[in-house]
């Protein structure tokens, strides 16, 4: 129905043209679901939405992994939480994307069959329980960096959305962080199992922000429409600005040889990522891309029975209104 309303409004002659909506967005004036945008625009937004709430939803995995190993009941209720909300974030956003006209059994089926995309960080496993917090203050650390600024996006759906998942992601980072504080205060084991954990995430954390700008193919036009409002690289810089002082407070080392402050340019310096690594697992060949995607899969045709009785009873409770 709104997929039929949407095009009927693109199709009208009197519709604004894209200098006009290109104006509107220079202004900052937010564009509604209901306003005319060009058909690049919409795809696009319902790329980077799906892109995004499919992440939401595949991240619950890695760390759903440790619920029942969380070492005390604190731990274990306090993740329990953190999984919820990744449950809740897909769901802002894949409502977000059927705002523009997207069908949300397509948007699946398109995560199911391997065509649609999430962050690659999720491919990678949980091997202890430093993981947890290595995810919470690195992974989650990450995502606020590339999130704050969609809270202030040309679209209002997606932007409105973002706000509650940014409080909810600061959350999250603070309780990784906590995690990897309590470790490094902790056994020489302890530490030595934050440093291992540090060691592995810290690259996929820093290629989270997606490919250089250079190779970036899509970045341009979002920043233009201001679906983005920062380059890949500036978020890169700022992530990795803003985490190497949190790491100096804790005694761990980033495992980066290159890393270092350079005083001109009041920036840290950094190596180059593996980025053979970053296309590998983005075209799905990570350490576990295909059992995330089996696992996503399963769950779905599990909760099979649980979505046709709510269809049902939504049904039958429309039978009974007057």
């Amino acid at each position: 129905m709104y997929a039929q309303l949407v095009d009927v409004e693109r199709s009208d002659p009197t519709a604004p043209d894209e200098p006009s909506f290109q104006q509107r967005i220079d202004a900052g004036i937010k564009i509604e679901p209901r306003d005319w945008m060009p058909e690049g625009y919409r795809k696009t937004l319902v790329r980077q939405i799906s892109q995004h709430a499919h992440s939401e939803i595949v991240g619950q995995l890695p760390e759903g992994n440790w619920i029942t190993r969380a070492p005390t009941l604190r731990r274990k209720s306090i993740l329990l939480a953190k999984v919820q909300d990744e449950a809740g974030h897909g769901l802002y956003l894949y409502s977000a994307a059927e705002t523009l006209g997207a069908a949300r059994e397509d948007l699946l089926t398109d995560l199911h069959s391997g065509r649609a995309k999430y962050s690659s960080i999720f491919n990678y496993p949980t091997l202890s329980w430093a993981d947890i917090g290595a995810i919470g203050w690195l992974v989650d650390g990450s995502a606020i960096i590339n999130q704050i600024p969609l809270c202030r996006c040309s679209y209002g759906p997606y932007a409105r959305a973002m706000v509650r998942v940014c409080k909810e992601e600061a959350f999250h980072q603070r309780q990784g962080f906590d995690i990897m504080l309590t470790l490094c205060r902790g056994t020489p084991e302890q530490r030595s199992m934050a440093q291992d954990a540090l060691d592995r995430w810290w690259w996929p954390s820093v290629m989270m922000h997606g490919p250089r700008d250079e190779d970036s193919v899509n970045s341009a036009q979002s920043m233009q429409w201001k679906i983005k409002l920062h380059s890949n690289d500036e978020l890169r810089q700022k992530f990795i600005d803003q985490t190497v002082p949190q790491a100096e407070f804790l005694g761990l080392t980033i495992p980066d040889p290159g890393l270092k402050w350079n005083a001109e340019r009041q920036h840290y310096d950094y190596g180059e990522p593996n980025w053979q690594e970053f296309w590998n697992v983005i075209k799905g060949g990570g350490p576990c891309n295909r059992e995330r995607l089996r696992a996503r899969v399963k769950a779905y045709e599990d909760g099979a029975w649980v979505r046709a009785a709510a269809l049902a009873h939504a049904e039958k409770r429309a039978k009974r209104q007057p």
